[in-house]
């Protein structure tokens, strides 16, 4: 009698045993949905709701609400049809499909894509305005994700090993970067590298990327545009153009500390309401958080983000092969880096980059790319080896 080949460790690459009698039916995988995790997304957009109904005056602009709100109930829709989709092995199967896609779409942006302030970064689709570079984030980890899973790695990872998943994400960050949008750009190279180091990246090459980095500085420097130049100096010395370049961080700074402890109440931020906040329903939106609701309302706003990160590490930690591994963990500093950014920025502690608070600032494609990243995760949740049953003698 054949017996099936035991499940090696963790580490083992692609993790090969036969679980094909472990693959959860449709009423298990339902079961089996990280409910916890999608707790914490209904309340941080409950959250965002209150935040961004008052940021934009109430019912003076409650259309922006309504329609926030239906882009949330249709990516929580999304999230749960990706979740439940298929078995274990159906992304993993069409990540590189996925990933080139994202990627002609970004051409087809560069060619004839719809312009908006100042940039080229959408395609008009009539009822939506979809932004590929936003799902780029997690097509570029699903990519590396499978590109590793497909490897034998023992302990670290070489060179040879490196080179192709740094052209899988070279290509879109400098089609990115090109759009202008070098906020985006900075964040699908953080992703890739984040997902490369899991990987097995040794310490040498990270020393040696980090130096070759800095090292390029002053390429990088003479590379930029002359707005993002600004913003990277107005981040050091944003009081040398108070009504011009340094208006946005000196406006959210004021904001953010005219909070107090409790805040000013609900609808009750002066900055936001006296339009001195500018963007504040998008890039912004913390300002009117901590504006209105204090250092309390922020830290548990803080706490939620948390928590959510926190599971994506627990998933993570729990995948059933190095493709859940990977993938759980790319999509987790994705949505950590999003945080990140966005309150760093707000606080003047990083350059305005334009990255949105997940599911808190308005905006379309910003929420279907957290959500589709979330029901991947949920994904790995549903099929992690602690729900499996052991393998049987056949």
């Amino acid at each position: 009698m054949r017996q099936i080949q035991e499940k090696p460790e963790r580490h083992a690459p692609g993790f090969l045993y036969d679980d094909s009698h472990d693959t959860p039916n449709a009423r298990e995988r339902l079961q089996r949905l990280p409910w916890g995790l999608l707790l914490l997304l209904v309340l941080v957009a409950i959250v965002g709701g209150g935040v961004l109904y008052s940021a934009v005056g109430g019912g003076e602009n409650l259309s922006l609400l309504l329609r926030q709100s239906f882009r949330f109930g249709l990516a929580l829709f999304i999230l749960c049809a990706i979740a439940l989709w298929g078995d274990d092995k159906f992304f993993r199967r069409y990540s590189y499909l996925i990933y080139g896609a994202i990627l002609f779409l970004l051409v087809i942006v560069a060619l004839m894509g719809t312009i908006g302030m100042g940039a080229r970064r959408w395609l008009d689709l009539g009822f939506f305005r979809l932004q590929p570079s936003e799902l780029m984030k997690v097509a570029v980890v699903m990519a590396l994700a499978r590109f590793y899973h497909d490897r034998t790695v023992s302990g670290h990872i070489g060179w040879r090993q490196i080179a192709v998943p740094m052209i899988l994400v070279a290509i879109p960050v400098v089609l990115i970067a090109k759009q202008p949008d070098l906020g985006t750009a900075v964040l699908v190279a953080a992703a890739g590298g984040v997902v490369i180091f899991v990987a097995g990246l040794p310490w040498k090459a990270v020393v040696g990327i980090f130096a070759t980095l800095g090292a390029s500085l002053p390429l990088a420097w003479n590379w930029l545009h002359e707005y993002q130049k600004k913003r990277i100096l107005t981040l050091f010395f944003p009081e040398e153009d108070p009504l011009g370049s340094g208006y946005h961080i000196i406006q959210s700074k004021i904001a953010v500390g005219s909070g107090g402890l409790l805040g000013k109440g609900f609808m009750g931020g002066s900055q936001s309401h006296l339009d001195f906040l500018p963007e504040r329903h998008t890039d912004f939106v913390f300002s009117v958080l901590a504006e209105e609701w204090g250092f309390i309302g922020s830290v548990a706003l803080l706490i939620l983000y948390g928590l959510i990160i926190l599971r994506g590490i627990l998933i993570a930690s729990s995948a059933r092969d190095r493709y859940g591994l990977l993938l759980a963990c790319g999509l987790t500093s994705i949505f950590a880096f999003h945080v990140v950014i966005n309150i760093g920025m707000v606080l003047g502690l990083l350059p305005v980059v334009g990255i949105p608070l997940p599911l808190v600032s308005y905006g379309g494609s910003s929420m279907l790319t957290v959500m589709a990243a979330m029901g991947l995760l949920a994904h790995v949740s549903i099929h992690s080896k602690y729900h499996g049953r052991p393998p049987a003698p056949v």
